[in-house]
């Protein structure tokens, strides 16, 4: 007969409301660690699933993801002409927030490089890729558009061709993707009078120039847009992202194009270490230390939920005790429970946690690592826990029972 057992189902009630309580716990615990795995997974995706060999971004900056960088358009065609480069592309990429149907849409734009790049690498669930230059958008389910549904960004309106899965940005937000231009349009817009209000002080600083009072056609030319003014250059680019040729040196290309004056070149492990040392380190200290201070905390409810249980079975000890059993069946009694309420509690974070998980704001990934780690942790918790209990059931004695 298993005393451990018996006193559960004695106590069915109070002993499954303790393993829920203790089960909702260590699902925070294990959603805690599911987060940062998330942040790490959404920090280096486009980096891993785009799969440049080199990033070629502005000067003394880190990056299009860690801050923000600007390099003429031009730049592709330099670092086209670098030895044992295969391919360089056009790389634009932004985060933007706007109303959509009288609700606020946040999206982080890439602008893929059309026709090379139509989003064919692209996880697609619905829909198709780019097929067109221009007014097309693909996007990830969590912004909450439908196929087909338009889309005002700018002065334009793009329709969604296409529906992607698990695209998000390292801030959690929904990626939407369009070509390059129009990425570059949807950043560099500006309001109708904006552009007027430019305009009219073009003109007024003309006006008083000495060249355009000896050129009175220039003067005309300045109320112009921007765009068709020959001496004013071409949107920037985030950054140009370089596919290597198989048989090229890496570190010889890398340090040939950062010796350039304007640029500032990264692999793909030195990107990926930008964001996780940048923009997720934070994130992840914080989410370890409420970790650690959850999981304290669950032990220290276990030793008191132990604890109280085994001052409501004092009467039972002292009894057993009398009759004349041994230490090592109270022990266990006492060891048992806290296991099983320990593994119980396990189970049901477990279960609670796939089920709700997908519902939470941030991608929670839960890792074969981080759950045997978690099982390791709540089993010697229970073991710790259960201590306290012992040292009281040991100092019963057998005579208490006498005593009423």
């Amino acid at each position: 007969m298993n005393l451990a057992l018996k006193d559960i189902r004695a106590n069915l009630g109070r002993f499954a409301l303790t393993a829920v309580g203790i089960g909702m716990l260590l699902m925070i615990v294990m959603g805690m660690a599911g987060i940062y795995r998330g942040l790490v997974e959404d920090a280096t995706l486009l980096v891993d699933r785009i799969g440049a060999d080199l990033w070629v971004v502005q000067k003394n900056t880190r990056g299009p993801f860690a801050e923000i960088s600007r390099v003429p358009s031009t730049l592709v065609y330099r670092v086209q002409a670098v030895p044992g480069v295969a391919s360089a592309r056009e790389f634009v990429y932004h985060t933007i927030q706007r109303q959509h149907q009288g609700r606020a849409l946040r999206m982080s734009i890439l602008g893929l490089n059309w026709p090379q790049d139509k989003g064919e690498w692209l996880p697609l669930i619905a829909g198709r890729p780019l097929r067109q230059n221009h007014f097309e958008l693909i996007a990830d389910k969590t912004l909450g558009l439908e196929l087909g549904a338009s889309v005002a960004l700018g002065k334009d309106t793009y329709t969604v061709v296409g529906l992607t899965s698990g695209m998000l940005s390292s801030g959690g937000d929904g990626m939407a993707f369009t070509t390059v231009r129009d990425s570059q349009a949807i950043q560099f817009d500006l309001a109708g009078e904006a552009m007027r209000l430019e305009r009219a002080a073009r003109a007024q600083r003309g006006e008083t120039s000495d060249v355009f009072l000896r050129e009175p056609a220039l003067s005309e030319r300045m109320g112009l847009p921007a765009s068709e003014l020959p001496a004013v250059a071409a949107p920037m680019l985030s950054g140009v992202i370089v596919r290597l040729l198989p048989h090229a040196d890496v570190e010889q290309v890398r340090a040939l194009i950062d010796s350039w004056g304007d640029t500032s070149v990264f692999t793909r492990e030195a990107q990926k270490s930008l964001l996780l040392e940048g923009m997720v380190d934070k994130a992840r200290r914080q989410l370890g230390m409420f970790r650690a201070l959850l999981t304290i905390i669950a032990a220290i409810i276990m030793a008191l939920i132990i604890y109280t249980l085994t001052l409501d079975k004092i009467y039972s000890i002292a009894l057993l005790k009398l009759i004349g059993a041994r230490n090592h069946v109270i022990l266990g009694l006492i060891l048992q429970q806290a296991m099983l309420l320990g593994v119980v509690g396990y189970v049901l974070a477990y279960t609670l946690g796939v089920r709700l998980f997908p519902y939470f704001p941030r991608r929670v990934v839960l890792a074969n690592e981080d759950l045997v780690q978690l099982a390791v942790v709540v089993l010697v918790i229970s073991i710790l826990a259960s201590l306290l209990g012992i040292v009281k059931a040991l100092r019963v004695q057998p005579n208490t029972v006498l005593m009423g």
